[in-house]
């Protein structure tokens, strides 16, 4: 099977192009596939479909087989499908999460992100979902975090063990937020995460009361940025991820 693979700010995955042939892998396929010692190694891994009024539909695994939307997966999905011949740029596509759209901003692929309706207050932390769940916790020093602990303590703790969250460490910078990530289905700090900074923004949004349409986001694995409209106090709109898609390189396994 012929594969490639891309990675969005440090997010990677592997790229299956199951256009030219049918393609159906199992969930034990896909741990193997994206295990990093003994497969090609991978955050997830993504199939284009065919799909009817549609450019391409993103098939997306989780590395440990689960599903849910990725947002830096789906830009990487537009790149992919770009280098296909399957769309220029801008798209339609769909989703675990139903449809979105997609466009090229220059070297960068966007993604429309699904509406935020809600957003729950957990003491100083907050909760919304972006397309996946997550937890939003703000610190002083992001840097300072031990992701993997408290992200695993909160993500299987009572309230979440049951369906899982995401959990998103938040420091304030002038200009700019700076996220760190632990991703539910990796089970492990990940570079970056697109649903997670989205649901960053939003909340630093609904934290602090500003009206700004534009949020910079500093992951490990670089930067991206949020565009979206605030349409009341938890009611957020027109939201569009933002950044680099890449790829990285081919191969047959």
């Amino acid at each position: 099977m012929e594969f490639y693979k891309y990675q969005g700010t440090g997010n990677d995955f592997i790229m299956i192009d199951g256009f030219q042939e049918k393609r159906e892998i199992s969930i034990s396929e896909v741990r193997d596939l994206c295990h990093r010692r003994f497969g090609i190694g991978a955050d997830g891994l993504i199939i284009l479909k065919k799909r009817d009024g549609y450019d391409f539909e993103m098939d997306y695994f989780n590395a440990d087989g689960s599903k849910s939307f990725c947002g830096n997966g789906s830009r990487c999905a537009q790149a992919f499908a770009n280098f296909l011949g399957l769309i220029k740029t801008d798209s339609k596509f769909y989703a675990i999460d139903g449809a979105h759209q997609g466009k090229k901003i220059g070297e960068d692929f966007g993604t429309l992100m699904r509406d935020v309706t809600e957003v729950q207050e957990l003491g100083l932390d907050y909760f919304l979902n972006t397309g996946s769940p997550h937890y939003v916790k703000y610190v002083n020093d992001v840097d300072s975090v031990d992701v993997t602990a408290e992200g695993k303590a909160i993500r299987y703790s009572e309230l979440y063990k049951k369906e899982g969250t995401n959990v998103n460490f938040v420091s304030i910078h002038e200009g700019f937020l700076k996220v760190r990530t632990y991703e539910r289905g990796v089970e492990a700090e990940t570079l970056s995460c697109g649903t997670g900074v989205t649901a960053v923004a939003i909340s630093y949004l609904y934290k602090t009361g500003l009206k700004k349409n534009e949020i910079a986001i500093k992951t490990s694995g670089g930067d991206l940025r949020i565009l979206l409209n605030r349409k009341s106090k938890t009611s957020f709109q027109d939201i569009w991820l933002i950044g680099p898609a890449v790829k990285v390189f081919k191969g047959n396994v």
